[in-house]
């Protein structure tokens, strides 16, 4: 197994644990408290669901495609 390959299984990893985390905080009840009163969720909740899909998705491309030459 090639080191980009290795990389990209630790990114994907990341950014899964960061979708679970940014999942687990919008079912806080504050942010549903704000969510029921503003209509959206946080600042810091969207830019972890937002690093967390880049993180997975870029780390799966790289774990999948990163040995090719």
């Amino acid at each position: 197994m090639s080191m980009n390959r290795i990389i990209g299984a630790v990114i994907c990893a990341v950014g899964v644990f960061l979708l679970v985390t940014a999942y687990n905080s919008s079912q806080a009840p504050v942010e549903e408290l704000s969510n029921t009163i503003t209509g959206r969720y946080s600042d810091n909740t969207m830019w972890t669901f937002a690093a967390g899909v880049a993180a997975a998705v870029g780390g799966g491309l790289l774990a999948l495609f990163g040995a090719r030459k």
